[in-house]
């Protein structure tokens, strides 16, 4: 577990200098209102959309698989308004790594952390069931108000973004443990502790069963989440973060554990948990991570991609 930010003299070199540049000027945001910075990243991701063809055609694509029955003007204003929201997500990780305490608490409300503290204290660990919403790095930092947990993240190739993340999410998290380190996870929550899980991404065809995700009937899914809750003995936790509509802060809500998982066999459990991901993607689907590509593995190996 990585419950330290390790800095080098190695992080001075040269190459470095262009990354730090930028850290500067992502730090002189904070100075911003928030207001103002989500102005900026709405901008940003208006910018991104027109120069990042190949994830706007992904994005594109993700939504006509997903809502088929969707109109036209529907989609296209989805895709708008995702990457509008996706450069907005820049400044929550900006801020969810380098606001105070004080500022984080000015900009955000939590609900349903009876169902965390119940749950710990019957001695049982917690899964927080999450999807990929845009804000989610803030919703880590908000949760660590209330309970610092574990985050499961993947480490960084380059070492001055890893020194970075590492650091940021420390300031919500007790430690860090790679997303392939399943035996520290289930250490965690035999603790018992709070951990951070997600399967709403295509991880390719180990540990998934292909299974329904909104109108796409065969899309790789992982199946951990059982293994974690029976081998861990967790308790698991729907939870979701979105910015609020007007942009003056964040709202997060955690659901109560569900009853019966893990359930008889893995297959059902991903189905289920296939049909929360759907409930909490319908919250706010324009602060959904829609650039993935969600459907990239097929169940039959050498079928033609459905991204061409």
């Amino acid at each position: 577990m990585v419950e330290k930010a390790e800095f080098s003299s190695d992080l001075y070199h040269p190459k470095h200098w262009p990354m730090w540049f930028g850290v500067l000027l992502m730090r002189t945001t904070l100075l911003l209102p928030l207001r103002w910075q989500m102005k900026m990243g709405s901008a940003i991701g208006r910018l991104v959309k027109k120069l990042a063809k190949s994830r706007a055609h992904t994005a594109r694509r993700n939504i006509d698989l997903c809502f088929p029955d969707m109109s036209e003007t529907d989609k296209q204003e989805l895709l708008d308004r995702t990457f509008e929201e996706t450069g907005k997500a820049l400044f929550d990780t900006i801020n969810a790594w380098w606001w105070s305490n004080d500022r984080i608490q000015q900009h955000m409300t939590i609900k349903g952390t009876e169902h965390v503290s119940d749950s710990l204290d019957s001695g049982k660990g917690v899964i927080l069931f999450a999807v990929h919403c845009l804000p989610l790095e803030m919703g880590a930092r908000i949760f660590g108000q209330f309970a610092p947990g574990i985050g499961v993240y993947r480490p960084h190739n380059n070492p001055v973004m890893e020194y970075l993340q590492v650091k940021g999410r420390l300031r919500s998290n007790k430690g860090l443990v790679p997303k392939r380190d399943v035996r520290q996870m289930i250490r965690s929550l035999r603790a018992p502790n709070v951990i951070w899980y997600t399967a709403d991404q295509d991880f390719g065809r180990s540990s998934a069963v292909f299974i329904p995700f909104f109108a796409v009937p065969d899309a790789a899914t992982i199946t951990g989440a059982t293994s974690l809750a029976r081998l861990g003995k967790a308790n698991v936790l729907p939870f979701f973060v979105e910015r609020n509509a007007d942009d003056t802060g964040y709202n997060l809500e955690i659901m109560p554990a569900l009853d019966n998982f893990p359930g008889d066999n893995e297959t059902d459990d991903a189905i289920r948990g296939n049909q929360i991901v759907e409930q909490l993607i319908n919250r706010n689907r324009n602060q959904y991570m829609w650039l993935h590509r969600r459907f990239k593995t097929r169940p039959v190996k050498g079928s033609p991609s459905l991204y061409k």
